[in-house]
């Protein structure tokens, strides 16, 4: 009896198939207003995209999963030689019932993080924009450092140091494990004439080490945004609130008649009492009352 095969190891895509993941994305994140179902944008969205990729073969795959299952995690789980564990990640929290994160947040990541993967996408850059969707969403910090550490991006260094803010997280801050594995701190240490023994790895940059000394004891929030500012390091998008402003008005007139046949009525109360025989006049025919003798 032979064994089952394993699932191909993650691997780096082509340009070209980030390129189309994040059309493919934001088709989706632009059409799901509609309240149209995900299983009709994947039937039309599929021959939207470049033939030449692998990524309409992918798309059938999950529209064949959303049909028997209703849901399309299993489907990148099994396609992790295609979707990384980060986006798999990210669509199974959206798809848990218990939660706020959406679909339609979820969508809007996954587009930014193709799209930067089809740029120069560096280790460091990903890894901040990854922790900073896991912070600004609070998702579950275990599980997706350990989806973010399975990224083919990240090689083995990566993949354990990001296990160990995994094991930290909470207990040391985030902008002091980011200047430990610096080079800020490298050359601290040498300026001072130290070892550097048991130390590192050093992992980002020597801007990204100042950056980080300088957010020490502060929200990680400011710190992403310090990046982003300096480095040009990708922000995570998030949701705008969809703006009512055109109801505002219909709904201020509307109540603006009903005061105003409120205050005729008041008006005529206080005058000396309504008179409702120009409502049973008005009326009189449609309720057929029987006249009384007087």
């Amino acid at each position: 009896m032979t064994a089952a095969p394993e699932p191909p190891s993650p691997a780096l895509l082509d340009r070209t198939e980030y390129i189309e993941q994040g059309y493919l994305f934001q088709l989706l994140k632009e059409r799901i207003g509609e309240n149209m179902p995900m299983q009709e944008l994947l039937e039309q969205t599929r021959f939207e995209l470049l033939a030449t990729t692998k990524l309409p073969m992918a798309v059938e795959y999950l529209l064949t999963e959303l049909k028997h299952s209703g849901t399309m995690a299993p489907a990148m789980r099994k396609l992790s030689h295609y979707f990384n564990t980060f986006q798999t990640y990210l669509i199974e929290e959206a798809e848990s019932e218990t939660g706020r994160f959406t679909i339609g947040i979820a969508l809007h990541i996954l587009e930014a993080d193709a799209k930067y993967r089809a740029t120069e996408a560096t280790p460091a850059g990903l890894f901040l924009f990854q922790f900073e969707a896991l912070c600004r969403n609070r998702l579950n910090y275990d599980k997706g450092l350990t989806a973010v550490s399975s990224d083919p991006m990240y090689d083995s260094t990566w993949a354990k140091w990001i296990l160990l803010v995994r094991a930290q997280v909470g207990l040391i801050d985030f902008g002091d494990l980011m200047f430990l594995a610096s080079d800020d701190y490298r050359n601290r240490l040498l300026e001072a004439g130290q070892s550097l023994d048991d130390k590192g790895p050093f992992l980002f940059g020597q801007k990204e080490g100042r950056i980080a000394f300088g957010n020490r004891r502060k929200e990680p929030l400011y710190l992403f945004a310090a990046m982003q500012r300096h480095l040009g390091y990708p922000a995570v998008p998030r949701l705008k609130k969809a703006s009512r402003d055109h109801e505002i008005i219909p709904q201020l007139a509307r109540r603006i008649e009903r005061l105003e046949s409120r205050i005729k009525l008041l008006e005529e109360e206080q005058r000396g009492g309504m008179d409702i025989t120009k409502f049973y006049e008005k009326n009189k025919a449609k309720l057929k009352l029987p006249e009384v003798d007087e």
